[in-house]
């Protein structure tokens, strides 16, 4: 699988919070979370309650669409991403190792009592308007 831009990567992995949304039945509903990143997998890893609206939404669909932005009134500074991807269980074989990774990046989530989920990320389009304004760089996963 061929990878986005490096700075696309750079980007994901120095923020920390995500929002994503789910529709069903014409309702639309949107979930902000911590997440983790495995870039060779390009997959978001969060925790959330399986009860949550957001969770029973995308149970019921699973195709999702999100952001990672950052948050600045500078004009010339804005950048931030949109994907979208497919929400699901982590396979049984790599639940350990994403485990281990998103509570090396966040500690407190060993208190809490939700459980992890990932998303597979199908297309990125990110705005970077340090390279000129409103200038977009896109990937689109190919396997």
């Amino acid at each position: 699988m061929q990878l986005p831009e490096e700075r696309v990567l750079e980007f994901i992995k120095e923020h920390h919070v995500l929002t994503f949304a789910t529709a069903i039945e014409n309702q639309p509903w949107c979930a902000n979370c911590f997440y983790s990143f495995f870039k060779d997998e390009m997959m978001l890893v969060f925790t959330s309650d399986e009860k949550t609206k957001h969770i029973q939404d995308a149970l019921s669909n699973k195709m999702i669409a999100g952001s990672i932005v950052l948050e600045t009134s500078i004009v010339g500074k804005i950048q931030g991403i949109q994907f979208t991807g497919i929400l699901s269980e982590p396979e049984p074989e790599i639940e350990s190792k994403i485990q281990r990774n998103y509570l090396k990046r966040f500690p407190f989530a060993v208190l809490t009592n939700t459980k992890l989920w990932t998303i597979k990320l199908n297309h990125i389009k990110m705005t970077d308007n340090r390279l000129g304004f409103g200038k977009k760089l896109y990937w689109n996963r190919e396997d």
